[in-house]
């Protein structure tokens, strides 16, 4: 047993939905990344992209925009417990979760750089 209510099936949406929104709302990286996402997304409909290659690309962009959102908790967080008052090991902690975002969004470039590359190479 728990302390905590059953949420039920709905509510669990719901809850995920209100994250998603507030994460929009709160930080402009994610806005960014989802902008970007949405221009790959086409650019990769407009090229043909196979199966293969356009699942490898939401893979890669679900990575980045998850990455942002785990970065996001970490610091909502973090920040709540230590009521905002600087803390190096609290930075620390932040400065790892920014840092996850940037790897996965670097690779995430060369991968696009690939998968968009050989599609120009082959035009």
């Amino acid at each position: 047993m728990t302390k905590f209510k059953a949420q039920g099936f709905n509510n669990t949406f719901k809850n995920a939905r209100k994250g998603f929104r507030l994460v929009l709302k709160s930080e402009i990286n994610i806005r960014i990344h989802i902008v970007i996402a949405f221009l790959v997304i086409i650019s990769a409909l407009f090229l043909k992209f196979s199966a293969l290659e356009f699942s490898i690309l939401l893979f890669i962009i679900a990575l980045v925009i998850v990455t942002e959102m785990l970065n996001t908790a970490i610091e909502f967080t973090l920040d709540s417990i230590y009521h905002n008052k600087y803390s190096r090991m609290v930075g620390m902690a932040k400065d790892i979760s920014a840092g996850a975002v940037m790897f996965a969004s670097v690779i995430s470039v060369m991968v696009g750089l690939i998968l968009f590359g050989s599609k120009f190479l082959q035009l």
